[in-house]
């Protein structure tokens, strides 16, 4: 066994431990949520956070299936195996990633339409606010459009257009959480830490980004 098919195999492993981590540490929670959501019970679950990572995790058997159609019709269109699957990955990841994140960033306060608008423009001020939590949920808000969006569109392959696009749809997210009244700050520090996440994301999958060389299995 070569180098990189070690690196895949210990790459992977980490993946399965760190979603099996994950799903145990939100195991009770989301067997709460799950009778409401199975019941399509609006409150209870999809306006809550637990009921959203359940609807997430169901939905990868479907996001798979999609993925496959995709990489099925390039190929029968004589698009390279490798070329056509990471295409067809990139179109659902960059959907399947960023949905979830903005259905929880979109997601009414409790003094929604009755409390003003708050806006925070000085930059730096509300990051020491958010904790680490905060932060790091920031981080991932655009994480999978970072990652996947240069893989499917040669256009978007550069940092400081993977910066643009994290920076622009954070931008759109905050003006509608100030305009639609969410009990949200809208803070241009929200703008920031979405648009570095973007960014970590992006180098992340650097090599494979279209418009390089598409480096196959080894």
């Amino acid at each position: 066994m070569n180098f990189y098919a070690v690196r895949r195999t210990v790459v992977a492993g980490l993946v399965v431990l760190g979603v099996a981590g994950g799903l145990f540490v939100l195991r009770r929670p989301l067997v709460m949520s799950a009778p409401r959501c199975l019941a399509g019970r609006w409150h209870g679950c999809f306006d809550t956070f637990n009921g959203v990572v359940l609807m997430t995790l169901v939905a990868v058997p479907f996001a798979l299936l999609v993925a496959g159609a995709l990489a099925y019709r390039r190929r029968a269109a004589g698009v390279g195996g490798g070329v056509a699957w990471r295409l067809s990955l990139a179109e659902v990841g960059m959907v399947y990633g960023t949905v979830p994140f903005l259905w929880l960033t979109l997601m009414p306060g409790e003094g929604a339409g009755v409390l003003p608008e708050r806006v925070s423009l000085v930059p730096l001020r509300d990051l020491v606010t958010m904790g680490a939590l905060g932060i790091a949920g920031n981080l991932l808000v655009f994480a999978a459009l970072g990652f996947f969006a240069p893989m499917r569109f040669a256009a978007l392959a550069s940092v400081p257009r993977v910066l643009a696009l994290g920076a622009g749809c954070s931008v759109l997210v905050e003006t509608a959480q100030y305009v639609l009244r969410l009990d949200r700050v809208s803070s241009v520090d929200d703008v920031l830490v979405n648009a570095v996440g973007a960014v970590l994301a992006g180098l992340a999958s650097r090599r494979r980004w279209r418009g390089k060389p598409f480096a196959g299995p080894r």
